[in-house]
């Protein structure tokens, strides 16, 4: 084991269970953080595991990823958010209070 895998289990060993945990305790913005957190932990073991192995055809997976996570975070966000700003209320008069 070369010092870049020792670096990359290091990642998966300490980070990642405690991302996973505020993933899956707290409240919504605490659990979005925690996997906005989790995504960038991840990159950066795709990035540190291709040097390890000698393979840099692999770093694709950590350019892929880090283009993926912004949207995903993005969409989380919208589903927090409730989704359906902009929409008007069905049923009613229009202008009446809800």
């Amino acid at each position: 084991m070369n010092a870049w895998a020792a670096a990359a289990l290091a990642l998966l060993a300490v980070p990642v269970p405690a991302c996973l945990w505020v993933v899956g305790h707290g409240t919504a913005v605490r659990r979005l953080a925690g996997a906005s957190l989790l995504s960038t932990v991840v990159g950066a073991v795709f990035l540190l595991l291709p040097q390890a192995y000698g393979r840099p055809s692999y770093q694709d997976l950590a350019l892929i990823l880090a283009v993926l996570a912004p949207a995903g975070t993005l969409v989380f966000t919208r589903f927090l958010a409730g989704g359906h700003r902009g929409r008007r209320p069905t049923g009613g008069a229009p202008g009446a209070p809800t």
